[in-house]
């Protein structure tokens, strides 16, 4: 290693990693003909050699990125879809449940919401986390006894 690379300690280190950067490029990229080089007799060309084949590593490491977060995308944009079929079956079912329900029964389901009661103390089914409870609207249509 040059003597260089060991004027603090920091050098150090990006000697070392520079030196295993370039072997392990050299290895991925099928350099066959040995490690490069990096004593101070290197050519200009060699260097820019070297840059190339950094670049051409940077580019494959980011396509390889682009196709993983495309997938990505895909997945979730289809969980997003299943998610609003689903909310929008859950907000017709809701609609007709409102209107299928008397006045007498929406008032009674009301009082049971604000006081956090069950109907016929049964228990009601668990809300999951991070969602909200789909309530009937307030609206009147009549008064109740």
């Amino acid at each position: 290693m040059n003597s260089q690379c060991y004027t603090v300690a920091m050098d150090l280190g990006v000697c070392h990693l520079r030196n295993f950067s370039i072997s392990f490029l050299s290895s991925v990229l099928g350099k066959e003909s040995g490690p490069v080089g990096l004593d101070n007799s290197s050519s200009g060309a060699s260097v820019v050699a070297i840059d190339n084949k950094i670049e051409q590593a940077m580019d494959l490491v980011k396509s390889h990125l682009m196709y993983a977060v495309r997938e990505e995308v895909e997945v979730l944009k289809e969980q997003i879809k299943e998610l609003i079929e689903r909310n929008t079956q859950l907000e017709q079912e809701n609609n007709l449940l409102k209107n299928l329900a008397s006045p007498e029964q929406m008032a009674q389901f009301q009082a049971q919401t604000e006081t956090g009661g069950s109907p016929n103390g049964a228990a009601q089914p668990p809300v999951p986390a991070g969602t909200t409870p789909v309530l009937p609207s307030t609206q009147s249509s009549g008064t109740s006894a």
